[in-house]
């Protein structure tokens, strides 16, 4: 018996930071997972890291993190390696985050994202997420596509 879930691919580190609970906030230019409202989403890990690095800034400034721990998160989010489906996570409700938002909520949204420049992006909650027993070495896609994960590599 297999799960069939939708899946995402996510650059480094955020699909590390997904499946560690850090980034409980995904961002995006159109509303790609509102669909997905109280469903599972498989987390693909890319093959790219992300380009940038405001997470880090993020980490530190927002959620008062130094590097020995930024360092054990990265190790702890590169445990599968790349190009695998590495957990899953729960899709929550996705809505327009305002252009106007200013001050403590978009600072409690950004660490919640793990990103800046949130304003007129599509914003969904992710909870629940869960690491697979193994990794599932999956070729990733583009935006969402469907993987059967082996009953056997369920968290």
């Amino acid at each position: 018996m297999e799960l069939t879930v939708p899946c995402l691919s996510f650059r480094q580190p955020y699909a590390g930071l997904v499946l560690d609970g850090m980034k409980t906030l995904e961002t995006r230019w159109r509303p790609l997972l509102s669909n997905l409202q109280n469903r599972t989403l498989g987390v693909h890990v890319a093959q790219r890291d992300w380009e940038g690095d405001e997470w880090r800034e993020v980490l530190m400034e927002r959620v008062g993190m130094n590097e020995v721990q930024i360092r054990a998160l990265m190790e702890s989010g590169e445990r599968y390696g790349r190009g695998v489906v590495a957990g899953l996570v729960d899709v929550g409700r996705t809505w327009l985050c305002p252009a106007f938002l200013h001050g403590a909520e978009l600072e409690r949204f950004q660490r919640s994202a793990l990103l800046i420049g949130l304003q007129e992006k599509h914003v969904t909650e992710l909870s629940n997420p869960r690491w697979l027993r193994a990794p599932l070495a999956v070729r990733g896609g583009r935006d969402l596509w469907t993987v059967e994960i082996p009953a056997e590599l369920l968290p």
